[in-house]
């Protein structure tokens, strides 16, 4: 496959998407629109495919823009090979559900062209061989995504979303181009093979990690940086959504590793404990927050925010083997962290579909108003259940595959010479299991709080199944989570390339050990799906079976007990609140700063009695409102400057002179 096949997603979503500005208000203009991106990303999908499992790189192809006497750079490795499969698959899954979606969208002018626009730039940035065409693909991939957040801008709360996110990314952009530009140095050859071959000092390369991570964790939701993404992901259409949680973000991760894994020399090991700690903190803050969280998509938000923290905590491991020249574990860490990048981007857009086919039977996202949708939407309760199965790692579906890896490479940390990272490492383990144990929770509660059960409200109750575009995607989705928890060894001998280029070394092969995951040696550990698989679904039929069979005769269906009161109401069901409780009361407390009140009413009123509860973002409180008063000190000091006399502004000028000759004096 050539570099022009692959790049070729660049051009053709923006002639896509001026095609969309052109027809965006006639009827039939979603279908068309998003017909032709699922079209041209499921092309680029396979095209993508095919360089992965050739293993062959494309040469490079040098276009006349861009930079002067520099032009734009663009080039496919086993790499961006591997994001750009992620990138135009989860385009195409998005565009699918998106056909039938559309339909839904008040104003599909203020949606469609920057939906175009919004791969485009996710394409270019994996393809982008220079510092300034990834730049410019990561800028259009932003901008997009905002107009894209603020597309229903008559809510005051999508407007603040849209504004908090335009913020956060502009700093990472920033951060980006100074990290960028320390590795460059002075030579001011921008291309990523010139970036390699620069020889920047230990400090150099320390500082530019952190701009990286900076940068990268801004975009992809690593605390304390992760503030925009509950704010923006619910904000946006839920097709948008799902591509902003499973695909882009994932995008800032391959800004992470091509800065840090490809274009930097060898690591150090701090980087390592950084991207440990950092990851540990992300994934346990951000699944607490989904426990609490009532809002359908607030929730999965959160929860993406988590699996960042895992993905992140995979890449920490590598770069601390990676370190210590021990590149086998390297190697399985990478491959745990990459195989987690596929398995959420699946599982989060299936969820994504799934909280937009509720919203729009039902026009609720507060999972407390529903309740009872398994019997009005029992095709999308089956396929949101796989969805849930795999976001929580349970066995035998997807997600349970890369983390079951994660922990492997967990247990051979040992090795490391480091007494920091002997110690960093298993803590960060048990921030892993704990993070695991809890998103079960937060599912179960979402799941059964939103699926089974009785209507909460008419809304729920009278709310019908999502249409057949939709229903599509989403099917598709849910058979992927299943085929790749069943044979996961598959997707690890195709990420080989991609290891191997940047640790040296590969997972043993897959294919040889029978269906089953071999991540070190066949004696020490291993994981057969697809006999997990065959024993799960074989022990449901034999239960069900002796049930129907074997069960007495005398028994009937009655109602629950009701403690004496009949008919009792919906609203006495457990609520998602209740659910949450516990966890609130062992984790809240420090971590959420949760706070409840019972407001009671007194004897003689006939009011309800209510659960007050108040949860607290410390890194908003502490981090950026801090900021934000700074801000405003600083304007309110500058327009102070403003009101100055003649000879107020002369003295001014004359301190500023007089500033300037002594840093000039002493830096001579």
């Amino acid at each position: 496959m050539s570099i022009d096949m692959a790049a070729a997603g660049v051009p053709g979503s923006l002639i896509i998407a001026l095609l969309a500005l052109a027809i965006g208000g006639r009827h039939g203009a979603s279908a068309i629109v998003y017909g032709l991106c699922a079209a041209l990303c499921g092309v680029e999908a396979i095209v993508a495919l095919a360089i992965l499992l050739g293993g062959a790189p494309t040469a490079e192809l040098t276009l006349p823009i861009g930079l002067p006497w520099h032009g734009a750079h663009l080039r496919i490795d086993a790499l961006s090979a591997f994001f750009m499969a992620v990138v135009n698959f989860g385009g195409l899954a998005a565009s699918v559900y998106a056909i039938g979606y559309g339909a839904h969208e008040r104003e599909p002018k203020r949606v469609l062209p920057f939906y175009c626009a919004f791969i485009a730039g996710m394409n270019l940035v994996v393809v982008a061989h220079d510092a300034f065409s990834f730049l410019v693909g990561w800028e259009m991939m932003s901008l997009a995504s905002w107009a894209l957040v603020i597309s229903n801008h008559h809510d005051a709360e999508n407007r603040r979303a849209g504004f908090v996110y335009l913020v956060m990314a502009s700093f990472g952009a920033l951060a980006l181009l100074i990290g960028f530009a320390l590795l460059a140095g002075g030579s001011g050859d921008v291309t990523f093979a010139g970036l390699r071959q620069a020889s920047p000092t230990a400090a150099i390369a320390g500082v530019v990690v952190v701009f990286a991570f900076l940068g990268a964790g801004s975009k992809a939701g690593l605390a304390p940086l992760h503030v925009w993404l509950p704010l923006a992901h619910p904000a946006a259409p839920s097709h948008v959504s799902a591509l902003m949680s499973g695909v882009m973000t994932k995008v800032a991760v391959y800004g992470f590793i091509r800065i840090v894994f490809d274009l930097l020399p060898g690591p150090a090991p701090w980087w390592s404990l950084a991207a440990l700690l950092l990851g540990g903190l992300t994934a346990v803050l951000g699944i607490l927050q989904a426990t609490q969280e009532s809002d359908l998509k607030k929730l999965l938000a959160y929860s993406t925010i988590e699996n960042i923290g895992v993905i992140f905590i995979g890449l920490g491991l590598s770069l601390a083997f990676k370190a210590n020249g021990i590149d086998w574990a390297a190697a399985l860490a990478l491959t745990a962290a990459l195989f987690h990048v596929l398995n959420h981007s699946l599982f989060k857009s299936l969820l994504f579909f799934g909280a937009g086919a509720v919203v729009n039977a039902t026009g609720e996202r507060n999972i407390e108003t529903l309740g009872g949708l398994i019997h009005r939407m029992p095709k999308t309760a089956i396929v949101l259940l796989c969805g849930c199965m795999a976001a929580s790692a349970l066995p035998p579906l997807n997600g349970f595959a890369s983390e079951w890896l994660m922990f492997q490479s967990v247990l051979v940390s040992p090795v490391l010479p480091q007494w920091g990272l002997k110690l960093a490492v298993p803590a960060v383990g048990a921030a892993l299991a704990l993070s695991a144990a809890l998103c079960a929770a937060c599912f179960i509660r979402l799941y059964g709080i939103a699926f089974l059960g009785r209507a909460r409200t008419p809304a729920a109750a009278e709310c019908g199944e999502t249409d057949a575009w939709s229903m599509a995607a989403m099917i598709l989705l849910a058979v992927l989570c299943v085929a790749l928890g069943v044979l996961p060894g598959l997707v690890i001998d195709a990420l080989a390339p991609v290891v191997t280029a940047l640790t040296g070394a590969r997972m043993p092969a897959q294919s040889d050990a029978w269906m089953s995951v071999v991540p070190i040696a066949q004696a020490r550990s291993s994981y057969n799906g697809l006999l997990v698989f065959v024993f799960v679904a074989a022990s449901t039929l034999l239960v069900v079976q002796i049930i129907h069979r074997f069960a007495s005769k005398a028994s009937r269906r009655g109602p629950a007990w009701d403690c004496g009161f009949p008919e009792q109401p919906p609203t006495t069901q457990y609520t998602a609140s209740s659910f949450a409780q516990p966890i609130r009361r062992v984790f809240g407390a420090f971590a959420l700063g949760a706070r409840d009140r019972v407001d009671m009413p007194a004897p003689g009123e006939r009011r309800a009695a209510q659960l007050l509860l108040t949860l607290r973002d410390f890194a908003w409180e502490y981090i950026y409102l801090s900021i934000e008063r700074g801000v405003q000190a600083t304007a309110d000091l500058f327009n102070r400057v403003h009101a100055l006399t003649i000879r107020g502004y002369l003295a001014l000028v004359f301190s500023g002179l007089v500033l300037l000759l002594f840093g000039v004096a002493v830096w001579a």
